[in-house]
């Protein structure tokens, strides 16, 4: 596949959030902002305890809900009706925020994986999007979630998810290999991507360079948060995933 031009635009991480202004990230409130801007959307979504595809990012509910513990530990029915901390937005199925965002904006959708089962997630998720009329991709960390899904939706846009991992305190739960693996791309060897999106602090480095000029191929950089850092992808990169200002 050769670039994905659609995904060469700014791209807002997790909605267009701004806690200051009451919205939280990964919320009706973020996409409606985002799409009001005219951005595209990157979200996230992982399995509930019930098997439902639900659009949120941490694995456990403590920092942004009225509430603590692993997500996993609760079907949907629950979680829904846990609060967010300081605002009205409720948790959302994937399907109820691709029903909100209804094909305005482009939509980039990464895949939370646990690294352990990959399978009947991602089945789902392809039955989900496959059905769905707007544009949209699929990304992970995980190469093997990402694989996991072409198998079931083959043409489907999917991309690998990669950057320098050098930091411990952030990267200590991957094994060296895993973190190797993913600062040179050799997880794309499995994911087989048409996108790759890379860590904003490892660009410019070998690998992206040899993707996005030698290969021809789609580069995302996240998560752009600076004027400083925009220049940066708007030299090494073909568009952003970026938080925290309005590019």
């Amino acid at each position: 596949m050769a670039k994905l031009e659609w995904l060469n635009r700014p791209i807002a991480h997790r909605g267009l959030h701004d806690e200051a202004k009451g919205i939280v990230e990964n919320t009706a409130s973020a996409f409606q902002a985002a799409v009001n801007a005219g951005y595209a959307i990157e979200f996230d979504v992982q399995e509930a305890g019930d098997g439902a595809a639900i659009v949120f990012h941490d694995s456990t509910l403590d920092r942004l809900m009225e509430a603590s513990g692993p997500v996993i530990a609760l079907g949907f029915e629950q979680l829904k009706r846990i609060n967010f901390k300081n605002v009205s937005d409720r948790l959302q199925t994937l399907p109820e925020v691709l029903e909100l965002i209804a094909g305005r904006v482009p939509v980039l959708i990464e895949i939370k994986s646990n690294w352990r089962m990959r399978g009947p997630f991602e089945a789902e998720l392809a039955q989900i999007l496959k059905a769905y009329d707007g544009r949209a991709a699929v990304m992970s960390f995980d190469p093997n979630a990402v694989a996991a899904f072409a198998g079931h939706a083959p043409g489907f846009p999917r991309g690998f998810l990669a950057g320098p991992f050098r930091n411990p305190q952030y990267w200590g739960h991957l094994s060296r290999w895993q973190r190797f693996r993913m600062r040179h791309l050799l997880g794309a060897f499995i994911a087989r991507p048409h996108f790759v999106a890379y860590d904003i602090e490892g660009l410019p480095s070998l690998a992206p360079l040899i993707w996005r000029r030698a290969l021809n191929r789609t580069l995302l950089a996240w998560t752009v948060r600076s004027e400083p850092e925009r220049q940066r992808a708007q030299r090494w990169a073909d568009a952003m995933i970026f938080e925290g200002f309005r590019p």
